[in-house]
């Protein structure tokens, strides 16, 4: 009768611990629904700071890009004029040269 007790109280316990961790199908679609918006929303947030961080990239790299005109542009500048004066000191010298040989 003690054994028939002792199986039965085991018995009880081991059922009414295995009720307790069983879920409803109810609580774990809630859960699952949770854990779906908790993933929706972290994805929304990698996405919005992927967009700004390119935003800034983009803007950063768009000032890079018109510095760098802006300095090859004003070397351009510069290289021109110098090799405009040169070019006007070579005629001048040629002018000197034919008038000094057309006065011979």
């Amino acid at each position: 009768m003690k054994k028939t007790i002792s199986i039965l109280a085991i018995l009880l316990i081991s059922l009414s611990a295995n009720a307790q961790e069983k879920q409803t199908v109810k609580e774990a679609v809630k859960k699952d629904a949770q854990a779906v918006g908790n993933t929706a929303k972290k994805g929304a947030n990698a996405t919005k700071k992927g967009v700004q961080q390119g935003a800034k990239w983009t803007e950063k790299t768009a000032k890079k890009g018109a510095d760098a005109t802006k300095k090859g542009v004003k070397q351009g500048a510069n290289w021109t004029e110098k090799t405009a004066k040169k070019g006007a000191k070579a005629v001048e010298k040629t002018y000197q040269d034919v008038k000094t040989d057309i006065k011979k």
